[in-house]
């Protein structure tokens, strides 16, 4: 009876001593990951009812062959370009979606139609807007007369800001970049050009600036490129690219586009200057959130 308890002692401390055994193997070979995965859900920026927190969100809408952007820091919110005019109600819905209410500054980088198309939409909205920015230069289009009436109708004015003009987003600082190049024949070279410092990290939005617009100045190193003219040939030269070194480029360009967008020797540019290159072609609608040191990407 004695050997018989003894046998059992020793095989329940064999099965604990294998059981153990188990716990430590799962755990060299998951345990990492698991805590990875925890921890950067953990890391997420949590939304307050009223759509705001202290970390900066980037979110680069997914409008197709367009451009829109929305950030958002603390309580106050800027919305760069609105995509084409099929795209202005979904902008308005997606910014109402994250519980925002009113944008502080509205940019129309240049009079083209897939990024002010929307723009009116967002104007005629119940959304508050504070401040309208748009470079000093006109075109007859049907497109941007329907915002220039938009804009009147609700009482506000635009402002055509100039090379070294700042405001703040919140706690991030932006800064406009370059002067608009006034050239009917080229709307491109009217582009805004805001960079955005947020602690540590920076972005920099060219909307379709070109090369002629990239030599105007010298470039700060930037953690976060919008891509200029949706990847094509006329920006993102070379030396440009040398002088900000992005960590991240996003290039915001529709599926299947018969531009040929982007452009294989803009994506082999970036890649040589050790760009992390995301395509809301396909990655959808691109979110970046930073606390001021790291910057988290979402994509859908």
């Amino acid at each position: 009876m004695n050997k018989r308890k003894k046998i059992n002692k020793k095989n329940k401390e064999l099965i604990l001593t294998f059981i153990s055994f188990i716990i430590i193997v799962i755990t060299a070979l998951f345990g990492g990951e698991l805590y990875f995965n925890i921890n950067k859900k953990s890391q997420g920026s949590k939304i307050s009812s009223n759509g705001y927190t202290d970390k900066l969100q980037v979110y680069f809408i997914d409008v197709g062959q367009a451009d829109s952007i929305l950030i958002s820091n603390k309580n106050e919110t800027m919305l760069i370009d609105a995509g084409n005019d099929e795209n202005g109600k979904d902008i308005v819905n997606f910014i109402k979606d994250k519980g925002i209410t009113k944008i502080n500054y509205l940019i129309g980088t240049h009079p083209h139609a897939d990024h002010i198309g929307g723009l009116d939409d967002v104007v005629k909205s119940d959304l508050e807007i504070d401040r309208v920015y748009m470079p000093k230069i006109q075109t007859n289009t049907k497109t941007f007369e329907d915002v220039l009436d938009a804009i009147q109708n609700k009482g506000l004015t635009v402002t055509a800001p100039k090379k070294g003009d700042t405001f703040k987003i919140g706690d991030a600082n932006c800064e406009i970049m370059t002067d608009s190049i006034l050239d009917k024949d080229n709307l491109n070279l009217a582009s805004l050009v805001i960079r955005l410092e947020f602690g540590e990290n920076s972005f920099l939005f060219m909307g379709d600036s070109e090369s002629e617009n990239e030599k105007t100045i010298n470039w700060p190193k930037t953690t976060v490129l919008k891509v200029g003219h949706h990847g094509s040939n006329t920006s993102s030269s070379e030396d440009f690219l040398k002088q900000i070194k992005p960590e991240y480029a996003v290039i915001m360009v529709g599926k299947g586009n018969h531009y040929g967008l982007p452009k294989q020797k803009v994506l082999d540019r970036l890649i040589k200057v050790g760009a992390q290159i995301y395509r809301t072609d396909e990655n959808g609608t691109i979110t970046m959130i930073s606390d001021g040191k790291m910057i988290e990407v979402e994509n859908n």
